[in-house]
């Protein structure tokens, strides 16, 4: 696995936290946080939307 630089959690109450992170080459991850192993790749401007969105209650049902 490449060396993924992870920021923070975004959380929301009674929710996973979920986490994004960027490689050396600039592609973008997101995990559960602590189970960063375990990770989906996209563009930044993807991840954090569904973050967004799922922090709206947007996609809640789908996790």
């Amino acid at each position: 696995m490449p060396d993924i630089v992870w920021e923070a959690p975004f959380c929301a109450e009674g929710n996973n936290c979920f986490r994004i992170g960027t490689d050396l080459e600039g592609n973008a991850y997101i995990a559960v946080n602590g189970q960063e192993d375990r990770c989906l790749t996209d563009s930044v401007e993807a991840l954090r939307a569904l973050i967004a969105d799922i922090k709206a209650g947007k996609a809640d049902h789908l996790l």
